[in-house]
């Protein structure tokens, strides 16, 4: 499985509209792409910083959808504002323990491992990471995704609302402290943010 990632940091003012437009637009579009296989979206309300991130069959679907995708992400950066940042991934890990609601929320953590460490990475992060917060009040799922070329990895854990994301922001924080002790990963960016859009028909991945 694999997935593309558009993160822009548009006007937060506009923000319900790029949501409608994602959803009204964007989303039936892409159902209609070979190799689609979800669509999820995450926003910071007060920054205006959007994560859209769709889900392919394979790598080959996912590169034979660009030239449809792009016209949409024009007209979202037209609409929204900022700059699109867009990147390629590998599902790693994909992982539901129950279906998410309104008012779900997602703590994404952006990384960088050493590539000697890549290879043993997902073994790490499912005993590390993934075991401990299924354990957690509030937990729903998590995923990760890899870029082995770059060594880059982001790992999205989504909780039933806020308050049960942010009681487990100290144990994320001392859980990056032992990822960056134990075995040198550098942790690049940290951002908890509104589930707005999740639809999402990718098979689990543990």
């Amino acid at each position: 499985m694999h997935a593309r990632s558009t993160t822009i940091r548009g006007n937060p003012r506009m923000l319900d509209e790029a949501i409608t437009y994602m959803r009204d637009d964007v989303l039936p579009a892409m159902q209609d792409m070979d190799g689609f296989v979800g669509l999820s979206m995450l926003c910071e309300r007060d920054t205006g910083r959007c994560v859209m991130t769709s889900a392919w069959a394979d790598e080959q679907a996912m590169r034979a959808s660009a030239d449809q995708v792009h016209p949409m992400r024009e007209r979202m950066v037209e609409e929204f504002g900022g700059e699109p940042e867009v990147q390629e991934w590998e599902i790693s890990i994909l992982h539901r323990e129950r279906p998410t609601g309104e008012g779900a929320c997602a703590r994404v953590t952006w990384s960088r491992v050493p590539q000697d460490q890549m290879g043993g990475f997902p073994d790490f992060f499912r005993s590390r990471v993934m075991s401990r917060m299924q354990e957690m009040p509030g937990f729903c799922s998590i995923s990760m995704m890899l870029d082995r070329q770059t060594g880059l990895v982001v790992g999205t854990v989504g909780f039933e609302d806020r308050d049960a994301l942010e009681a487990t922001r100290e144990p994320a924080r001392s859980m990056r402290e032992e990822g960056t002790r134990t075995s040198g990963i550098e942790f690049m960016d940290v951002a908890e943010m509104e589930l707005v859009l999740a639809h999402l028909r990718v098979p689990e991945t543990v």
